[in-house]
C-alpha cells in the first residue's frame, strides 16, 4: 500500500460520498504527512514500509480507544471506533492466527536462547522485522512475556 494509492482511495471515498472511510482516509494521511515531516521534513517521502507502520499505529489506536471506551461504557463511541478500525484494517497484511505467532515465537526464543524476562528485549528485536505489520504487537509482547516467565 503506497501513499498513492490512499490518496486515489480517498478520491474514490468522496465521489462515493462514504463520509466515515473519507474521514478515516483523511486521517491516515495527515498521520502519514506528520510521519514524513518527522522522518526528515519537505524532501522525505514515506515508502511502502513508512506507509503500514502508520496504518499499524493508527489501528493499534483504534484499539486502544476500543478497550477504554467500553471500559467506561461509551458504547456508542466504542462502535465508531470499531468501523474506523474495519476500513483501516482493510489495508494492512492480513493478520496472522495466534496459533502461527506463537510459533514463530517459540522458535525465536529458542534461536535467541533468552531464558527470562530479562532477554525479552532480545526476543522482540528478532520478532520485529518477523512479525511487525503482521500481527498486534501488543498481543506479541504479552505471550512472549508469558512464555519468559514460564
Amino acid at each position: 500500500m503506497t501513499k498513492q494509492d490512499l490518496q486515489n482511495k480517498l478520491k474514490d471515498s468522496m465521489l462515493a460520498k462514504d463520509e466515515l472511510k473519507t474521514s478515516v482516509l483523511r486521517i491516515l494521511l495527515s498521520a502519514i504527512n506528520y510521519y514524513e515531516i518527522q522522518k526528515g521534513g519537505a524532501g522525505y517521502s514515506a515508502t511502502d514500509e513508512d506507509v503500514l507502520s502508520v496504518i499499524g499505529s493508527q489501528a493499534k489506536q483504534r484499539r486502544d480507544s476500543i478497550a477504554e471506551f467500553e471500559k467506561a461504557q461509551r458504547l456508542e463511541l466504542a462502535e465508531k471506533e470499531k468501523k474506523e478500525l474495519e476500513i483501516l484494517q482493510e489495508y494492512l497484511p492480513e493478520q496472522m492466527g495466534e496459533d502461527e505467532v506463537i510459533r514463530i515465537i517459540e522458535q525465536t526464543i529458542s534461536e535467541t536462547r533468552a531464558s527470562s524476562i530479562t532477554d525479552m528485549g532480545k526476543v522482540m528485536g528478532a520478532l520485529g522485522p518477523k512479525l511487525k505489520g503482521k500481527a498486534d504487537m501488543g498481543m506479541v509482547s504479552q505471550i512472549v512475556r508469558e512464555k519468559l516467565n514460564s
